[in-house]
């Protein structure tokens, strides 16, 4: 399976907050909108291209998907403040969270109306590093050697840069001696190292990649393969000690989708992501699917194991995202003139 969008041929657009593409239908199919986060382009232009296949022999009827992208907190505020998505497929819990406890969009209890709590696919947080490995990193303790550039996202924005932040700190923590407030010390030092924060992933690739900017990129594992694809003889990766299991959900929108009418599109279109085909695109560009039997066994296996932290190590996202990403949490304390972007 092909993606149908390459990385790096969004240029400077793909620092932009969100970016949109439809698969093309006359105005009178039906449409749905799936409000997603920044590494998931290739992704779903795929996906949708299949989807679409899949409801024409399903249900004999054309229709059209639109996706917009763009750093996930940053995409969740669009849906709460008047973006009607059908669908939303974003990197966090706590952003569908978001939209459900600020307005009625989204049922509260939509976490486990899907297989594996809403996450048909997962990832995990890697550095991407030049060709050769100039600066000898191999693991977290060598982002915050002196001279070592480090390009990672905003948390109040990104989605995965709120991984990569809890990463880090489960790493630090995780140490001989460790401690919350080692682990503190450590992820305000490494943001010292930060000489840029865009406000979704995939701008922060383009920083690393395209400006040349940094010496690593924190990077999603999906979004490192796909730089590799693409740019092979420039980059490499390197796993670190300990990471986490990022798990991005996805849920219905039932107030709009009851509106529009969409209910059955919708439903489906979420469904079908555990399907063999779905399983297969996920892997394909290069996420963990959740059921890889149904994936090809050539792209399961590229993927590392790796020692994972996960969410619920920090309480889970009700407790973590108030406590470190939250105005005036941990990281508001660490990196202060991120505040309020």
């Amino acid at each position: 399976m092909k993606s149908a969008v390459k990385l790096f041929a969004y240029g400077a657009l793909a620092a932009s907050l969100t970016l949109g593409f439809a698969v093309t239908a006359h105005a009178q199919e039906r449409k749905i909108t799936n409000v997603s986060y920044d590494p998931t382009r290739e992704l779903y232009a795929a996906y949708d291209e299949a989807f679409i296949k899949h409801w024409k022999e399903l249900k004999g009827e054309d229709i059209a998907v639109d996706v917009t992208h763009g750093g996930s907190g940053a995409q969740a505020r669009t849906v709460i403040d008047g973006l009607e998505a059908d669908v939303v497929t974003l990197a966090l819990e706590s952003d569908i969270n978001a939209i459900a406890d600020k307005t009625t969009l989204i049922k509260k209890d939509w976490r486990g109306t899907l297989e594996n709590n809403n996450a048909p696919y997962t990832s995990t947080i890697v550095f991407l590093v030049r060709k050769g490995n100039p600066k000898a990193i191999k693991d977290w303790g060598d982002l915050v050697k002196d001279g070592i550039e480090v390009i990672t996202p905003n948390p109040k924005t990104s989605g995965g840069a709120r991984w990569n932040f809890l990463a880090a700190w489960a790493w630090a923590k995780a140490q001989p001696g460790g401690s919350d407030a080692t682990a503190q010390e450590f992820v305000g030092n490494l943001y010292k190292h930060v000489p840029v924060l865009d406000t979704g992933a995939r701008g922060s690739t383009t920083t690393f990649a395209q400006r040349g900017i940094g010496d690593v990129l924190i990077s999603w594992e999906n979004e490192a393969y796909l730089a590799l694809a693409e740019l092979g003889d420039q980059f490499e990766i390197v796993t670190p000690s300990l990471s986490i299991l990022a798990e991005p959900p996805v849920a219905i929108v039932d107030e709009v989708i009851d509106k529009r009418g969409t209910r059955d599109i919708a439903e489906e279109y979420l469904k079908y992501l555990y399907s063999p085909e779905g399983q297969t695109i996920a892997a394909a560009n290069y996420y963990r699917p959740f059921k890889p039997e149904l994936a090809k066994p050539e792209d399961v296996a590229r993927f590392a194991k790796v020692n994972l932290a996960t969410i619920a190590d920090f309480g889970g996202w009700k407790e973590a995202q108030p406590k470190f990403f939250g105005d005036g949490g941990i990281f508001d304390q660490i990196y202060a003139p991120a505040a309020g972007q």
